[in-house]
Parts: structure tokens; C-alpha cells; sequence
């Protein structure tokens, strides 16, 4: 088959996949189902052509049509692994359809005259090569080598005088069930593979909506003052050589605006501005619950001191990024618990991670949480990974 044009980009690849899935143990277990669903099918014709071969007198045809299979075996494993491999460049896709190709034209001389029945042996084969070209090519490209399978599969049975309405029966009835049968599993592995692809996005998306929140809420703050900054300092320049005493009356009054700015700033990032700690458990949850992420949420009615609220905001929104980065979190349980002198925050998720990654899940918060008091603790147990923080109200 020749291409042209603007269309090998498109004939080339593979059935709709996504761009390239997470590689999580979730993941390549799905991608391995998938995998051996599609390979039986196909393993299925090939042993029924070998049961046909040994049917035949000829031990020479014997040993021929054996070869013919195991080369198609070896092209089609390699084109079906390519299928669930999503991300290959195109010209490693255009083996994908040029071996196999190949292999399909040896088998017909091989395999077409074995077997006890001229023709039949090779109705099999061609059963294999109808089942797998949804596979390789998009559906509306994949119609025309499958009938022309059809035809070959009819064209060797005749010329060989074998029955030719049989071997056109069993290669499409048993072609088609065997591509019914891919196409609904290639069908599920595209859909999962959407499935995280847009699990990763929310993620991304939930880290964005943060941070534009914490960007709006840095301009609020320090705008104005900057703003006042900028013009007395521009009139206390001006002021300098013919005033001096109301140079330095503007001169304190810019510092006592960069002390509140400053001020206003170390809030903001320490949290203390009296953000809704109740109301952003409850949004984590959300998210996760999206996410496919079963999510209980344990907290107090009564909401905690602005103080110990800040430093625990911090640990949430990263314990929960963490949550979703993982990927392989089914569960996930968050409890916040007011204290004698402070308020502790546990998240525990059953993602547990690499097992080497305990000192770079949640950087820099221990940092921040010692400057307000506070500590960290992370640990893994039994499958899960837990998230610790602990505050203590300021005497």
C-alpha cells in the first residue's frame, strides 16, 4: 500500500491513543492486559492454522508453513506491542504496518498449500490479519486490508482447488469476532489513558487556580502601598534640596509603609490572614473526589485560631497536590484535631511512592512550619504515606 500526500502522518500511526499515559505500576498493569487480550485473539488463529498444518501428509509443507506462522507471529507481537505504546515517532510506526505486511505475502506461499485442505490453512492466517488491522489503522483506512484479505484468502483457495466458500467463512466470521474483540479492549486502554491524562491535568490545573489565587491576593496587598511608596518617594526626592524637614517626614512615612507592606506580605505567606481552614479541607476533598480519589474529611465544628490555621493551609494544599501527583491513590483520609496548645493535620493516602522519595515529597514546609512553631513528620506504613503537621499556639 502506497501513501501520499498528506496522509502517512495519519495512516502511520497506530489506533487513537493518548500521548503518552503516566507510567505507574496502575498503568503498565492495564497496558499488559491489554496487551494479552489482543494477542489471544490472534494466538487463537495461529494455533488453529498449526492444527490444520499437522492435519497435512507432506512433512516438507509441514516445516514451511510452520515458519510462515512463526514469522507472522513475530511481526504481529511487534505491531500489537507498538499499538499500546503510545508516543513512538512516525517512521517506527511505518514498521509497524510494513513488517507485518511483509510477513502476511510470505505466509501465503508457505502456509496456502499445508494442511490436508489446500487453501483452508490459510483462512486462518487470514482471520489473524482481519482481527488485527483495527489495531494498526484508523477505522476508516482499516476497511480496504481487511477486504482485501478476504480476497486473498478466496483467490488462494481457488487457485490451490480448495473450497473457497469455506475458507471466505472462516476468515471473515473468525477475522471479525477476533477485531470485535481488540477494538474493545485498544478501546478501554485509550479511555484509561484519557482517564489519567485528565486526572494529571486537574492537578495541574488545582496547583494553577492556587497560585493566580495567591498572586491576586499579593497584589492586594502590596499594590496600594507600593504605589504610595513610589509617589512619596518621588516628592522626597524632588523635597530634598529645598525642604529638609519635610524630606524626612516623607522619608518616615515610605518607611513605615515598607514595614506594613512587609508585614502584610509575611501574613500572606505564613497564612495568617484568616483563611477558612473548614472551607479549604472541604475544597481539597473535592478535587480529589474528581480525581477518583475516595476522600474523608475529620474536623473540628469550630474553626481554628488564625494562627494555627496558616501554617496548617501550607501542609493541605501540598499534602493534596501530593495526593494527586502520585497517581496510584485510591483512598484517602484528611483529619484535622484541635489540641491543648495547638491543632494537628494528618493526611493519609494508600499512593505510597517511591520509597526513596521521604525527604522531597514536601519541600520546604518543614522549613516553614519550625518558623511558626511548628513540625512535620512523614512516614510510610503498610502501603500508605502519612502527612503529619503539628502547630502550637504562640504565648
Amino acid at each position: 500500500m502506497t501513501v501520499t500526500g498528506e496522509q502517512p502522518a495519519e495512516l502511520t500511526r497506530c489506533a487513537a491513543l493518548p500521548a503518552r499515559p503516566p507510567s505507574t505500576p496502575g498503568m503498565r498493569q492495564a497496558r499488559l492486559c491489554t496487551l494479552v487480550s489482543a494477542a489471544s485473539g490472534v494466538a487463537g488463529c495461529l494455533a488453529l492454522t498449526v492444527l490444520q498444518l499437522l492435519r497435512g501428509p507432506d512433512g516438507r509443507w509441514l516445516a514451511l508453513g510452520a515458519i510462515g506462522c512463526l514469522l507472522l507471529a513475530v511481526a504481529l507481537a511487534g505491531a500489537l506491542y507498538r499499538t499500546v505504546t503510545p508516543g513512538t515517532a512516525p517512521t517506527t510506526n511505518a514498521w509497524t504496518l510494513a513488517v507485518p505486511a511483509l510477513a502476511a505475502a510470505l505466509s501465503v506461499p508457505l502456509v496456502g498449500p499445508a494442511g490436508d485442505t489446500p487453501g483452508l490453512a490459510w483462512s486462518f492466517v487470514g482471520a489473524a490479519l482481519v482481527g488485527v488491522a483495527p489495531l494498526l489503522l484508523p477505522a476508516r483506512y482499516a476497511v480496504t486490508p481487511m477486504a482485501a484479505t478476504v480476497l486473498v484468502s478466496a483467490a488462494t483457495a481457488w487457485w490451490l482447488g480448495g473450497p473457497v466458500r469455506d475458507a471466505v467463512t472462516v476468515t471473515v466470521v473468525l477475522g471479525l469476532s477476533v477485531a470485535v474483540w481488540n477494538v474493545l479492549h485498544l478501546w478501554f486502554w485509550t479511555f484509561l489513558g484519557q482517564a489519567w491524562e485528565g486526572r494529571d491535568a486537574l492537578a495541574r490545573l488545582a496547583a494553577t487556580e492556587e497560585r493566580l489565587r495567591f498572586a491576586r491576593d499579593v497584589y492586594d496587598l502590596l499594590g496600594n502601598h507600593l504605589a504610595a511608596i513610589a509617589f512619596k518617594a518621588e516628592l522626597a526626592s524632588r523635597l530634598a534640596t529645598v525642604d529638609g524637614e519635610r524630606t524626612k517626614q516623607e522619608v518616615a512615612e515610605i518607611r513605615a509603609l515598607a514595614a506594613a507592606a512587609l508585614a502584610r506580605m509575611r501574613e500572606a505567606v505564613h497564612g495568617y490572614r484568616g483563611v477558612d481552614l473548614h472551607e479549604q479541607v472541604l475544597a481539597v476533598a473535592r478535587v480529589l473526589r474528581a480525581a477518583d480519589v475516595r476522600c474523608t474529611v475529620t474536623q473540628p465544628r469550630k474553626d481554628l485560631p488564625p494562627a494555627l490555621t496558616g501554617p496548617l493551609l501550607s501542609v493541605l494544599r501540598d499534602a493534596g497536590a501530593h495526593v494527586l501527583r502520585d497517581g496510584e491513590a485510591r483512598w484517602c483520609t484528611i483529619e484535622v484535631a484541635r489540641e491543648a496548645d495547638g491543632a494537628r493535620l494528618t493526611v493519609v493516602s494508600d499512593g505510597a511512592g517511591p520509597a526513596d522519595a521521604d525527604d522531597a515529597v514536601l519541600p520546604g514546609l518543614a522549613d516553614r512550619l519550625r518558623d511558626a512553631g511548628g513540625a512535620l513528620r512523614t512516614w510510610r506504613e503498610d502501603g500508605t504515606f502519612t502527612v503529619e503537621a503539628t502547630v502550637r499556639a504562640k504565648r
